[in-house]
């Protein structure tokens, strides 16, 4: 049975006696503000604050995660104050222990709003004072280890917890060994008979591949010997539900997965393991392709390891990793080695490199955090980072930048600056120009073409794989219509003043102050975004300005359309007017002004309808393209689609979409979708269009 004397021996290998001294007072301490609590299977609480502390000592915690782990349930179950552990053991570690305090009640099974905000509290807890999160992992790793005493559907759900966020979270953090025990024991208590049923099939094979991984060892070991390489080779088993999880994932058969033998090999320095890579694809032949090099380029939380799969006899895949006892330590304890070395090495030393990555990946919490409005979209980015795989691009100076496996250029522009992002363009993969939505490799070389008259593409939110690149698009384009919406919104309502004979500057502040009452605005900005919107009409306002005055939503002067790319100013789809048509424009709410064609059919069903029509009209100087469609009746003959694309592209204009419709044996009708400036511009490409010969009548689309 552990004791606190037990745990003190324990760690007198590694702290100070000081140290110890202060782990001691913490546990008396906790003993007595937990008298007479006891565990749902009997036993004092106190032992579970003793064994959350023995599981710290296991990955060598400083002293202070130490007592933190011995009072991290005094704040919440006893009532004593924050301010009394503080006065009794310190700023830090009372911090630690109110960090882990507000993460106590996590409710999976409630409402998601719910569940989203202790997601974020916890995921923000680690940006504080990352031995917050490690102190509750351990603690939730004692809680796994002792669900024999809980119900049934309370093990499913803590289980489904611990799979879903703290095994995730483990794997973010480097833990490897708490991440395997967090999945095989979720495994076992979700699916008790499966986990069971695997356990036997493996106890059953170890025995038949016994002999066939002595053999491969006492190889490998012999050829370390020649090369006078001093290493450690391990035999690798595969947990319980990595083997469940490959086998769902590739359809593949337990028999199948088994067939594969793996093995970790522990040198003494870098240059060894380089060695020993040489002296394993010398023994062994390597399978193309399967090697990586995570030394060289460490993956984000720190994990380093030199990967590869060679082919033994009789046709065996072999999987081999490389590395340092301390890459060891990194690998299977995370950021909690980094408190192992972080006193005995410089700050050049490949050990902090975990500490760092895992830095990072904190510090873009907080920027995901202040792009987003609620903790439900910050759960939904958070967890695109927590579960991927990772690629390596290189910048055009020749910097690694880490991105998810899927990523495009732009979550890279993003992942450079997220200026960079927000002003991007064009993009050269290679030194060759690529699209930006292309998936991007390891290895690959990528530079960003930006511009300072550009902005984000709302489109860009349908390819990005990023956090960072969701978020920042979003929180620009947000920002963006509030700004746009506030500024619509500014005009309409001025040019609805103008037929009063008035103009904003006129207006009194207690005008405005009787307009908030009868709208039930708070601010002039909310008042100006409300009309931008669609929700508030311009002409109402007018009204309450001048309750006496005849006016309706067609008496405003007209607003003037000046650009193809607005977020409050879009184009229906039903007619697609483009510059020279006579427009209309319906306030649609939540969207702002939608222009359609005067002759529209929908146009006219909303004007008889009385919905909100504003008077528009195109600017004499309007940018942008504009999509119209063009109908075209053909003779059918061979390459025909290809000649008119080229005919077209000589005009220098961008073909959207084609669709193709046969009429009878020789005829065809071909809609092409184009990108015009406006109705000059389209009378040019179809007056080029009827020059064809096989050409038979051209004329616009509606659709």
């Amino acid at each position: 049975m552990l004791t606190i004397d037990t745990l003190s021996h324990r760690l007198s290998g590694y702290l100070e006696p000081s140290q110890v001294m202060s782990v001691k007072r913490a546990y008396y301490y906790a003993e007595q503000a937990h008298m007479g609590q006891f565990r749902r299977s009997g036993e004092p609480y106190i032992t579970h604050p003793l064994a959350v502390a023995n599981i710290l000592a296991s990955v060598r915690m400083d002293h202070q995660s130490l007592m933190a782990a011995m009072l991290h349930d005094v704040i919440e179950d006893t009532g004593i104050p924050k301010s009394a552990i503080t006065d009794q053991f310190g700023q830090t570690v009372a911090e630690i222990v109110d960090g882990v305090s507000k993460l106590a009640k996590i409710d999976f099974e409630s409402q998601a709003e719910k569940q989203a905000k202790n997601f974020q509290k916890m995921a923000l807890a680690m940006t504080k004072d990352l031995r917050v999160i490690v102190v509750k992992l351990s603690d939730r790793l004692h809680n796994m280890r002792t669900l024999g005493a809980l119900s049934a559907d309370k093990k499913r759900r803590i289980a489904k917890e611990t799979l879903e966020i703290y095994a995730p979270i483990a794997h973010r953090l480097g833990m490897n060994d708490w991440r395997i025990e967090f999945e095989d024991r979720s495994f076992a208590a979700t699916h008790p008979l499966r986990a069971n049923r695997l356990l036997a099939s493996l106890q059953e094979v170890r025995g038949d591949r016994k002999a066939i991984v002595d053999k491969i060892k006492a190889a490998i070991q012999d050829r370390l010997d020649r090369q006078e390489i001093d290493g450690l080779v391990i035999g690798r088993e595969k947990h319980l539900y990595s083997i469940y999880s490959k086998m769902r994932a590739k359809y593949k058969s337990f028999r199948e997965i088994m067939d594969v033998f793996a093995f970790r090999i522990i040198v003494d320095n870098i240059d060894d393991c380089y060695r020993t890579l040489g002296a394993i694809h010398n023994l062994f032949k390597p399978r193309p392709g399967e090697f990586k090099d995570y030394i060289a380029i460490p993956k984000e939380n720190g994990y380093q390891s030199l990967h590869t799969v060679v082919v033994g006899s009789q046709g065996v895949p072999i999987e081999v990793q490389i590395r340092t006892k301390e890459m060891d330590d990194f690998a299977n304890s995370g950021i909690a080695a980094h408190w192992i070395y972080k006193t005995a090495v410089n700050e050049e030393s490949e050990s902090l490199e975990g500490h760092d990555g895992v830095q990072r990946w904190v510090q873009r919490l907080l920027e995901i955090n202040k792009l987003t409005s609620s903790s439900t979209e910050f759960v939904e980015n958070v967890k695109i980072d927590l579960f991927r795989d990772e690629v390596y691009v290189f910048t055009p100076k020749g910097s690694i930048i880490e991105l998810p496996s899927g990523a495009t250029p732009v979550d890279f522009a993003y992942a450079v600056h997220t200026d960079v992002g927000n002003t991007c363009v064009a993009c050269r993969i290679d030194d060759r120009p690529a699209p930006l939505s292309q998936v991007l490799y390891s290895g690959q070389k990528v530079k960003i073409i930006t511009s300072g008259n550009t902005q984000p593409n709302p489109n860009w939110l349908n390819f990005v794989a990023t956090a960072k690149a969701r978020t920042a698009i979003r929180h620009y384009l947000k920002n963006q219509r509030h700004i746009e919406s506030i500024e619509l919104g500014k005009r309409m309502l001025n040019r609805s003043l103008v037929n009063l004979d008035m103009n904003l500057e006129q207006i009194t502040d207690q005008q405005f102050t009787h307009v908030f009452e009868e709208t039930k605005v708070e601010s002039l900005e909310e008042l100006f975004e409300c009309i931008g919107m669609g929700k508030i009409q311009a002409f109402t306002i007018a009204q309450i300005l001048k309750p006496d005055a005849e006016l309706n939503s067609r008496d405003s002067a007209p607003i003037t359309i000046d650009s193809a790319d607005s977020l409050m100013v879009s184009f229906a789809r039903c007619c697609r007017p483009i510059p020279g048509d006579p427009i209309i424009g319906h306030l649609s709410k939540g969207k702002g002004v939608v222009v359609h064609a005067e002759t529209c059919k929908n146009a006219m069903n909303l004007r008889n309808q009385g919905e909100n029509i504003a008077n528009v009209n195109w600017s004499l100087n309007v940018t942008g393209e504009f999509q119209t469609g063009v109908r075209i009746e053909v003779r059918s003959e061979r390459g025909i689609i290809a000649t008119l694309a080229a005919r077209v592209a000589q005009t220098g204009t961008s073909i959207e979409g084609i669709q193709v419709e046969e009429r009878d044996a020789e005829h065809s009708v071909i809609t092409l979708t184009l990108s015009v400036t406006g109705r000059v511009h389209l009378a040019q490409v179809m007056r080029t269009i009827k020059t064809m010969s096989s050409v038979t009548k051209v004329h616009r689309s509606k659709k």
